[in-house]
């Protein structure tokens, strides 16, 4: 049965099932009481009430020891990945990360955030064709873009996403001095649910989770996506960190903190595209991801790699991720990069 956005219950319960496995109720104690000649018709122990599991976010499937889900929207945002983009600043805060294909070979990423807050997002840049297929998985998002052509942001609106791009809320953008346009639009998250105007209920979960990888999964240190020469994307895990470490080519993909861009999942999802009629200003053709379907995939964590398929039947749908024989593709709990690779690029990885 597929899972579809619009069916699912977003329960802390229910997410908990999934990561923490199953809570127990406690029962109560017997007091001391007078000896009698025994229990009366209808008599019952009674229980104590279940206690009530901790929070859990719902897109990356950590439990929070203190505080709770923020009760907001799912939050994404257009960042660029042009070597005169880099570095960024923001990504490190997110929840899930999708890194796609635009013109020219180079990337673009949209930037999901719901559990954590990031006071600067940087550089914002233009939405594309692709987005708002990605984003209807996370029920009515906020989306903050610096612009687009009419088609895209045509698109925008069809599908109901929260739209606060730069020319609809120029308030909560800024330009950052230090750095050449167009590649110094920033923002926060505050700034960005401030403009949205919403009271929109947190997503449901997009992926499921567990402590441990699931059996049979082989182990891998490495994965190399050659999107371009501009976008030649490593990752190497670190025991250290316990986490996958990016890097384009030799050079580590580092953030204006100076820490290196990490995540701990890689999801490899191999899509077709198509070019659109849509060009940049060197008159490139825009690629579309088609994001429904089926292929191929590669789930990376724990310094091990799961290969299976992934398939989405329609646009109301999620995408789901199976291994070979049919199981459902757990994640570790943490934030998660989706690398959305076409499927004339080959995945290495050792």
């Amino acid at each position: 049965m597929a899972m579809t956005r619009r069916g699912r219950l977003v329960t802390s319960v229910s997410v908990v099932a999934v990561v923490g496995g199953v809570v127990f109720g406690v029962s109560a104690l017997a007091g001391h009481a007078k000896p009698t000649a025994g229990p009366s018709a209808g008599d019952s122990p009674s229980a104590s009430p279940s206690p009530t599991p901790p929070p859990v976010c719902p897109l990356t499937g950590v439990t929070l020891a203190h505080g709770a889900v923020p009760n907001r929207p799912a939050l994404a945002v257009k960042v660029e990945n042009l070597p005169e983009a880099r570095p960024q600043t923001g990504l490190d805060s997110a929840d899930i990360v999708y890194e796609e294909p635009v013109e020219g070979g180079i990337t673009r990423f949209i930037v999901v955030y719901q559990c954590s807050n990031a006071a600067r997002i940087e550089p914002i840049r233009s939405a594309r064709l692709t987005d708002p297929d990605i984003l209807d998985q996370f029920g009515t998002p906020i989306f903050g873009y610096a612009g687009g052509v009419a088609k895209v942001e045509a698109k925008v609106h069809q599908r109901g996403l929260i739209d606060v791009n730069y020319e609809k809320a120029a308030s909560a953008y800024h330009r950052d001095g230090s750095r050449s346009a167009p590649h110094n639009l920033y923002s926060s998250t505050q700034a960005l649910y401030a403009a949205a105007h919403t009271n929109g209920a947190p997503p449901a979960p997009v992926f499921t989770y567990s402590a441990r990888p699931p059996a049979g999964a082989l182990v891998a240190r490495t994965v190399h996506l050659p999107f371009s020469g501009s976008s030649d994307v490593y990752w190497k895990w670190s025991v250290k960190k316990k986490a996958w470490l990016r890097s384009h080519g030799t050079v580590p993909h580092t953030l204006s903190d100076g820490t290196q861009v990490q995540a701990t999942n890689v999801v490899v999802q191999v899509v077709k595209t198509v070019l659109t009629d849509i060009t940049d200003a060197n008159g490139m053709p825009s690629p579309e991801v088609i994001a429904t379907g089926s292929g191929k995939a590669y789930v990376f964590r724990n310094g091990k790699v799961i290969v299976g398929t992934w398939s989405r039947p329609s646009l109301s749908d999620l995408t789901v991720f199976r291994d070979a024989s049919g199981n459902q593709i757990p994640l570790a709990p943490g934030t998660t990069w989706v690398e959305l690779l076409p499927n004339t690029i080959p995945v290495t990885y050792s």
